[in-house]
């Protein structure tokens, strides 16, 4: 039996390619690269950033694609298919944001997760008490204080409310910088203050990797366990969880910088893997959605096989014909 021969070109090809077992875990990733104004391409060598001066000189800034959770493409950003099909193939997330990463406008899914996650998301948002419950165990999450059964969500929202009126007093007594008040006005933008620019700016870079980890486990970024009515609901359910220790203090930290946005990204990455916020969020969603398994399964889990839904057989195989079976019935 005759084998193709090994050209240079098939090896780049396989390169290409990875197997499961090449692909890091998620939880293992690099945290996230925001760019704009270049043009992703995917070449021989892999996938780069480029960029062309006014004299036709080109610049190239190549990627850690398989140890890249989420690529933030911004303004002036233009990406080749190919690349995009690399990207897709070792389960980095592509999302496209606003200048500086604030506001999240789409992402990519890949085609090969297993729908577990979502289905136990599913399951929990669909009926009261059960989504009740959730909330409930994400309040527990943030402040460490559980409450009782009967609290109604009403409650939890002006519980939460405090809570980080408190942080934000704190904060502000600890740098010096008087009364603060919480604002988001985009149609303002360049009129507020270096904190609440800093914490918008690291906020939607948090959303980018939470929005990442929920592609990367199948789950519906829509289906919201506290927030309701938007595409990232969830997303913000997920990263409140962690606003308090990270984006918070980092911003306050920034309440004397000239340029808060791009320092906030900057820090907040650096302070992402101390954090090992990757790892939490993975961790922390399963045992929001399913908290009964004791052993969960890592990541997202691509699966080669897709069955079929029975009520009363459970999954049964696809790529059947049942007419036959039909018959006999």
């Amino acid at each position: 039996m005759s084998s193709a021969p090994h050209t240079k070109a098939t090896a780049r090809r396989r390169i290409a390619a990875p197997t499961l077992a090449m692909l890091p875990r998620f939880g293992d990733s690099l945290s996230f690269l925001y760019a704009d104004v270049v043009r992703i391409v995917q070449d021989d060598t892999g996938i780069s950033a480029e960029t062309t001066s006014a004299d036709g000189e080109t610049t190239r800034v190549y990627l850690p694609t398989s140890a890249l959770s989420c690529l933030l493409l911004g303004p002036g950003t233009s990406i080749t298919q190919p690349a995009l099909s690399t990207l897709a193939r070792h389960g980095t997330t592509v999302v496209c944001t606003g200048s500086g990463g604030v506001r999240c406008y789409s992402a990519t899914t890949p085609a090969s997760l297993t729908t577990r996650w979502l289905e136990h998301q599913v399951h929990r948002w669909s009926d009261t008490e059960r989504r009740l419950a959730v909330a409930r165990e994400m309040y527990l999450m943030r402040f460490q204080t559980r409450v009782p059964p009967s609290t109604e969500l009403a409650s939890l929202r002006g519980m939460e409310g405090q809570r980080m009126k408190a942080l934000y007093k704190l904060l502000a007594q600890q740098h010096r910088i008087g009364r603060f008040r919480r604002a988001y006005d985009p149609d303002s933008w360049d009129t507020q203050d270096p904190v609440n620019l800093a914490l918008s700016s690291a906020n939607t870079c948090l959303y980018g990797i939470v929005h990442a980890a929920l592609t990367a486990l199948g789950c519906s970024p829509a289906l919201g366990f506290v927030h309701q009515g938007a595409q990232l609901a969830f997303v913000y359910d997920v990263a409140d969880l962690y606003k308090a220790e990270l984006t918070v203090p980092l911003a306050f930290s920034l309440h004397d910088s000239t340029n808060p946005e791009a320092e906030a990204r900057r820090r907040f990455r650096q302070e992402l893997r101390l954090f090992k916020l990757l790892p939490r969020i993975v961790n922390d969603v399963q045992t929001l959605l399913a908290p009964e398994e004791a052993d969960p399964l890592p990541d997202g889990q691509a699966v080669d096989m897709v069955n079929l839904w029975d009520p009363t057989s459970g999954s049964v195989p696809a790529g059947v014909n049942y007419a036959d079976h039909e018959d006999q019935a």
